[in-house]
């Protein structure tokens, strides 16, 4: 064969990988990527922690794509604890100037580009020296003595120890460091991916109106839990492979804090908020905090006592039954007539608006709270039949559950 036949062939065989290579990508909604998107906005480092193969690698270039960052890939433990920290190079002088640090080409590429994403892959096998001297980078953007410029955003990947070659547990300074995301893949997404078609990565869009609503709740929210939960201030885990993940201390408090705010601003759904803070301070404290951020919404007995037949209560179960214990608990701080009546036409409102057996509780509290020369308000009459029909069925649980318990 002629060396133009084998170009030929070589030819139309680059051409099926163009074809190959050639994919689209469309709006839909993908968690995981809207909750690294909103990381990267808010120039957090971003961790993903997934199996080998399962794409974490691409999503980064197609998140590159998508919001025209030129990507710079880094395979962390391939490198020495030099590369990140810097090569020393005497000059004429070092007695007078000293011997500076310099940086590698890639560092050096990144600060002509002057933005990009920076893509640190395999973080969890590279040894524990140089995930020491990443420390510097992932915090300050600092790579010997140049500094990395605002634009570059720092995003790296990692395989849990168990699947990772020669994998090492990561350090506890480097990991808080990181917002924390588990990376799982989606059957639809990898089905339709490979048909040619991906999901669409976009920064989000942040609401200019809502900016400074944004930092004052999310500090009102961190502070006030904080304050209430001082023990989750700083909590190193005693386990090192708790330790190699997420974990609450004042850097990744002030992460959380950072999340919320972008989060709130953006009009960010719940279950993306949740998987960020998550990743930041670990699953117990980030749910106590979702859990308070719940509650920080909710009315205000007060205003609630004093117009009752104006109250909104929130559509979820447990929430409204927050409210209506609230309530009962403002009366029994300060116990008036005017008040005890008030709290009876809120939870014949309750009654109104949502499922009765959350009014039992509250109507029993609050019927205790009555003073001898206090008339019981009409209202009662129509919280009686529902408090009477759950205890009715409660106890005919009890029974069921008891029979049952004979039978075994």
């Amino acid at each position: 064969m002629s060396a133009a036949a084998r170009t030929l062939r070589l030819d139309v065989a680059a051409d099926l990988l163009t074809l190959l290579r050639d994919t689209t990508t469309e709006p839909r909604p993908d968690i995981q990527l809207e909750a690294l998107t909103l990381a990267v906005a808010a120039d957090l480092p971003v961790l993903l922690w997934g199996e080998p193969g399962i794409g974490k690698t691409a999503a980064l270039q197609q998140l590159a794509a998508a919001l025209e960052l030129p990507l710079t890939t880094v395979i962390a433990s391939v490198h020495e604890p030099s590369d990140f920290s810097g090569l020393p190079v005497v000059g004429a002088d070092p007695a007078v100037q000293g011997v500076p640090m310099a940086p590698p080409d890639w560092a050096v590429r990144l600060v002509h580009q002057g933005r990009g994403l920076l893509f640190l892959d395999e973080l969890s096998t590279a040894p524990p020296a140089v995930q020491a001297a990443l420390l510097r980078l992932v915090l300050e953007r600092r790579v010997g003595a140049l500094k990395l410029p605002p634009g570059i955003r720092i995003v790296a990947a990692a395989n849990p120890r168990s699947s990772a070659a020669d994998g090492w547990e990561l350090s506890a300074p480097l990991a808080n460091r990181f917002v924390h995301l588990q990376w799982l893949h989606d059957h639809d997404v990898v089905v339709r991916g490979l048909g040619g078609t991906w999901p669409r990565a976009a920064l989000p869009e942040l609401d200019p109106a809502l900016l400074p609503e944004a930092v004052t709740f999310a500090r009102r929210a961190v502070c006030g839990f904080l304050t209430v939960r001082s023990a989750l201030v700083h909590q190193l885990p005693t386990n090192e492979v708790r330790r190699g993940g997420p974990w609450p201390s004042p850097r990744s408090w002030e992460m959380a804090l950072s999340l919320i705010a972008f989060g709130t601003a953006a009009g960010t759904s719940r279950e993306v908020l949740s998987m960020l803070v998550r990743g930041t301070v670990g699953d117990g404290p980030g749910l106590e905090l979702l859990a308070f951020l719940d509650r920080m919404d909710l009315p205000d007995p007060e205003t609630l006592l004093a117009d009752p037949a104006a109250a909104t209560l929130p559509d979820r179960g447990d929430l409204r039954q927050i409210v209506l214990d609230g309530v009962v608990e403002a009366v029994r701080k300060r116990p008036e007539r005017e008040r005890w009546d008030a709290a009876w036409a809120l939870l014949v409102r309750a009654l109104e608006t949502g499922a009765p057996d959350l009014v039992v509780v509250p109507a029993s509290t609050l019927a205790a709270l009555r003073r001898p020369d206090w008339e019981v308000p009409a209202a009662v009459d129509r919280l009686a039949g529902a408090v009477s029909l759950s205890r009715r069925a409660d106890r005919a649980g009890a029974r069921v559950a008891t029979a049952a318990g004979r039978r075994r």
